[in-house]
């Protein structure tokens, strides 16, 4: 049986052979399977070390006779093991990438009964607007009484069909990104991607519904100016395409259309407002608090944190109702007509 406990070192035995494939396995190409054995007779220090592509019959024919001089044994019995070897490899690897493509996957929590209710009950209070503020505020973020409002009020617009979108500004060090951030946590993790940097095509290369109705949020605007188009294309036309060639197996060039569909919401954080007009204008600007004010109460949550005066319980549950409002918020079409409203 194959031992793949390290990783690096997988181990397979038999009652002639004793087979180490180091370095394990590679998942990135299915059509080989290349990788770098050490092989011994059992209870016998005589290696032979050796890479090969165990889907390329030629090599593993010139593999088992050189085995079969080097370690004086028959050639049978090393072809049936290789053989063996190699269907044991091939499901583990199977089962490697299930794991990862498992991993992968976005993590949608299921909310209790009791969780639905306390988010839907939070939802018809009265003041729901000052309340959703005042939750903000007890999560840990402090101060920026309307901007951090209206930026959740941002993010929760990736729902819709029209998502809204937003640019934070302010000098260096004012807490621009710090804001984003803490805000952003108040988003379920399976509805935002995070970014500090993507080369230009990258975004083309995503699953064509994957980043609908995400929450796409640049630490830095200067750190992403590769994907500033695409990502005013998704703004403005709610889907990018580009178009590439491509060699099929056959080696046939073909044209093939990458597309990939939106709505996103989309928030950045710069310093510069003028280098980035042709996203400003499509975005909700938002002027960091630089008062002195705004310092001190930054400062006085410092020293109570450090003090252990904070209730860090506290910001936890006012944190994870806010994430559970946003799991059991739905988008409805709603119809006006003679004055009167109508829900579809």
């Amino acid at each position: 049986m194959l031992n793949a406990e390290n990783p690096n070192n997988y181990s397979y035995t038999t009652k002639y052979l004793e087979i180490h494939i180091l370095g394990g396995i590679k998942l990135n190409k299915l059509e080989s399977l290349r990788i770098t054995l050490a092989i011994n007779k059992t209870k016998n220090n005589n290696v032979l070390r050796h890479s090969i592509d165990l889907y390329n019959d030629n090599q593993v024919e010139k593999l088992v006779r050189k085995v079969a001089e080097r370690l004086e044994i028959g050639t049978s019995v090393i072809r049936r093991t290789l053989q063996e070897l190699t269907h044991e490899l091939e499901n583990h690897r199977f089962l490697l990438l299930d794991k990862q493509a498992e991993q992968a996957m976005p993590v949608y929590k299921q909310l209790n009964a009791t969780e639905q209710q306390e988010a839907e009950t939070f939802l018809k209070s009265q003041d729901l607007l000052s309340k959703t503020n005042d939750l903000i505020g007890k999560s840990g973020v402090i101060g920026e009484v309307s901007n951090r409002l209206l930026m959740y009020l941002i993010f929760t617009s990736r729902k819709t069909n029209n998502p809204l979108h937003c640019i934070s500004l302010g000098s260096s060090g004012t807490g621009k990104t710090h804001l984003q951030s803490k805000v952003s946590e108040l988003i379920p993790e399976e509805d935002k991607i995070e970014i500090t940097y993507l080369s230009a095509n990258a975004f083309y290369y995503f699953n064509r519904t994957e980043l609908q109705h995400k929450l796409i949020l640049i630490e830095d605007l200067d750190g992403a100016e590769n994907v500033l188009y695409p990502l005013r294309e998704l703004q403005s036309k709610k889907r990018i395409t580009k178009t590439v060639v491509h060699k099929d197996s056959k080696g046939t060039t073909k044209t093939i259309h990458l597309t990939v569909e939106g709505p996103v919401c989309i928030a950045g954080c710069t310093t510069r407002e003028s280098i980035y007009e042709d996203n400003s204008n499509r975005s909700f600007l938002l002027y960091i608090d630089e008062s002195e004010a705004q310092d001190k109460r930054i400062m006085d949550y410092q020293r109570r944190a450090s003090a252990g005066k904070l209730s860090e319980q506290e910001e936890h549950v006012s944190a994870e109702i806010l994430r559970n409002v946003q799991r059991v918020l739905k988008p409805i079409k709603v119809t006006r007509w003679r004055g009167n409203v109508f829900r579809a």
